[in-house]
C-alpha cells in the first residue's frame, strides 16, 4: 500500500484555516460560541495555527448529551475551537482516507449517502437469491485506538499528523485504549476508515461482489444460505483478529424476496419501504411538529424547515397512502 507523505504543513496555513472555520460555523452563526470566535477571528486563528505547529492543539473539550432519535445515543460535541481544528485536518486528510475507500461504502462520503445506498442494496437483491445483514457491537465504543492509529499510519506517512490523532483519539476512552465519541468529524471519519480494511479483505481476499457498507452496517449477498453460514464464520473471525471488534447477536440470513431491512427502510427486488419503527417515528414527528406549529412555537418557516428532511426521507419509500393518511388524520389545516 502506497502512503501519502507531507500532509502535516498543509493543515496550519492560513487559507486552510479559514476555510476550516467556514464549515465548522456553516449554520451555526447565531451561536454564541461562534459569534465569541468571530469577535477575534484573526487571534483565534493565528493561536490554533501556532497550537498545531507545536503539536499542543487543546483538544477534549466535549459536552455531552443524550438523544433518543433514532435510538437512544450518548452524544459527545467538541467546542467550536476544536470543531475548526477536526475540519482543518480533515480538509488535508478527507481525500486521502476516501481514495481509500471502496465503491460501495456510502457513509461520510461525498456524493454517496443513505439513499445510494438503498438503491445499491436493491440492486444487489435483485441478482442474487441470499444476503446477510450485520452489524457491529457498540462499533464506535469498541474502536481501539493502538489498531486505528496502525491503520492510519499504514495510509499516512507522516509522525506530526499521526501525532495529532492520537491526542485526539485520546481524549475519549470507554475503556482503556478504546472508543471514539459519536457526534465528532473526526470520530465519523476514523470509524469509517477503520472498516474500510474490512472491505478491501471483503472484495480482494473473499472475491465477494456483491456488498455494500453504511458505517458498522454492512450487507452481503450470496447465492444459497449454506454459503451464507460459512461466509459468517470468517468474518466474525477477521473482525475479532484484525479489529478486535464483535458483531451483534441479530445477524439476518434470509431470501432477499423477503426484504432486507437496512437504515430504515425493508428493501425488496422491486420495491422499497419503510421499516415498521420509521413508519412510528414519521408519524410521532409529523404530530409534534404540527402541534408545535399550532401552539405558536414555530413560524410557517421553521415548520417547513422541519418537515421538509421528514418527507424526504419517507418518500424513498412506496409511502403514499401513510403520508395521505397522516396528513388527514394529524394535519393542522386538513
Amino acid at each position: 500500500m502506497r502512503r501519502v507523505k507531507n500532509l502535516f504543513p498543509k493543515i496550519p496555513l492560513h487559507d486552510n484555516l479559514y476555510y476550516a472555520f467556514y464549515k465548522a460555523a456553516r449554520k451555526k452563526r447565531r451561536k454564541r460560541a461562534v459569534i465569541e470566535y468571530c469577535d477575534d477571528l484573526s487571534h483565534n486563528i493565528d493561536e490554533l495555527r501556532e497550537e498545531i505547529l507545536c503539536l499542543s492543539p487543546k483538544v477534549g473539550n466535549y459536552r455531552f448529551f443524550w438523544v433518543e432519535d433514532p435510538k437512544p445515543r450518548y452524544i459527545c460535541a467538541a467546542s467550536f475551537k476544536e470543531r475548526v481544528l477536526h475540519h482543518a485536518i480533515m480538509n488535508v486528510c478527507e481525500p486521502v482516507l476516501d481514495a481509500f475507500a471502496i465503491e460501495d461504502c456510502y457513509a461520510c462520503r461525498v456524493g454517496k449517502g443513505t439513499f445510494k445506498a438503498i438503491l445499491k442494496c436493491q440492486k444487489f437483491s435483485q441478482c442474487n437469491k441470499w444476503y446477510i445483514k450485520l452489524d457491529i457491537k457498540k462499533y464506535f465504543d469498541s474502536i481501539d485506538h493502538n489498531v486505528a492509529l496502525s491503520l492510519l499510519n499504514n495510509k499516512i506517512k507522516d509522525d506530526r499528523l499521526c501525532i495529532l490523532f492520537e491526542k485526539i483519539l485520546n481524549t475519549y476512552h470507554t475503556k482503556p485504549g478504546k472508543g471514539v465519541p459519536i457526534g465528532n468529524l473526526i470520530s465519523q471519519h476514523v470509524a469509517n476508515f477503520y472498516l474500510g480494511y474490512f472491505d478491501h479483505w471483503i472484495k480482494e481476499t473473499l472475491h465477494i461482489k456483491g456488498y455494500l457498507r453504511y458505517m458498522d452496517d454492512f450487507v452481503l449477498f450470496t447465492s444459497s444460505r449454506l454459503k451464507s453460514k460459512a461466509l459468517l464464520n470468517k468474518i466474525e473471525s477477521y473482525l475479532a483478529n484484525f479489529l478486535k471488534l464483535q458483531l451483534k447477536h441479530t445477524i439476518q440470513i434470509n431470501r432477499c424476496c423477503f426484504g432486507i431491512p437496512f437504515l430504515g427502510y425493508r428493501i425488496y427486488p422491486k420495491t422499497i419501504e419503510l421499516s415498521p419503527s420509521s413508519k412510528k417515528r414519521f408519524i410521532t414527528k409529523f404530530k409534534k411538529y404540527e402541534k408545535n406549529y399550532q401552539n405558536n412555537l414555530w413560524t410557517s418557516q421553521e415548520l417547513v424547515n422541519h418537515m421538509d428532511p421528514l418527507f424526504a426521507f419517507v418518500q424513498k419509500a412506496d409511502s403514499i397512502e401513510l403520508r395521505r393518511n397522516t396528513i388527514h388524520r394529524f394535519g393542522v389545516l386538513s
